[in-house]
């Protein structure tokens, strides 16, 4: 077996979705080297950083943060277009799981119920997957809490935010969250999951959404922040 693999891997070898060189046999999607050159934020150490100022006199946040920063053209921006638009869905389990490890000894430690950035229904029916719910197994799993994907719907197919001014994404997503099983999310601490904060209009409109229950609290994190 092991000969066989290796035949296929001198013609078709394993690459680094991030540096496009080939992976070592332990490696899985990215190479060791772009992980260890993630440039991560280390926001979980301030309470007071960009990402949380984001919601600042918009939404009330506990906790706000993002795990690695991107820019376009990077290739830490091949791993998000991978993971958004090209099935690799493993990759945010794997980031999600060395994420939930990171944040688990900081503030986020008081969260109790973990929550991914819905889909709408047709876009899900798309893509075939949420990328969000990907990352959030992942930091479900290394900070042991209960991961909950059916507490919030996107009840509109909003346009993408990937062109959008500010003010466009904001109002691209006002109102398009609604909540289900309220009974779940009331007098937890939830930790809203997604992909990418940019403005941060989306999670804004969820988060919205949730504390309109009242006795409930919500923080964030998101993979990348741009």
């Amino acid at each position: 077996m092991d000969l066989f693999s290796n035949f296929i891997e001198l013609f078709f070898p394993r690459l680094c979705i991030a540096c496009t060189n080939p992976l070592f046999v332990h490696e899985s999607n990215i190479c060791d080297l772009c992980f260890y050159h993630l440039p991560r934020t280390n926001f979980e150490k301030d309470i007071n950083n960009p990402v949380a100022q984001l919601f600042w006199g918009r939404v009330n946040i506990e906790y706000a943060t993002a795990y690695f920063f991107y820019n376009k053209g990077s290739r830490y921006q091949r791993i998000l277009h991978q993971l958004k638009y090209q099935g690799k869905k493993e990759i945010g389990f794997e980031i999600g799981k060395i994420f939930g490890k990171e944040i688990m000894n900081s503030d986020f430690s008081q969260i109790q119920l973990i929550v991914p950035i819905p889909l709408h229904p047709s876009r899900l029916r798309q893509r075939g997957y949420n990328q969000a719910e990907w990352i959030a197994m992942g930091i479900a799993e290394a900070m042991g809490k209960p991961l909950e994907n059916k507490t919030v719907a996107r009840v509109s197919a909003s346009s993408t935010q990937t062109k959008k001014g500010r003010y466009d994404r904001w109002t691209n997503v006002e109102g398009i969250f609604r909540t289900c099983l309220p009974e779940k999310l009331i007098n937890k601490h939830i930790l809203l999951v997604d992909d990418v904060v940019t403005t941060g209009a989306t999670l804004e409109a969820c988060a919205s959404a949730i504390l309109s229950l009242g006795n409930t609290k919500v923080s964030v994190a998101t993979l990348a922040v741009a």
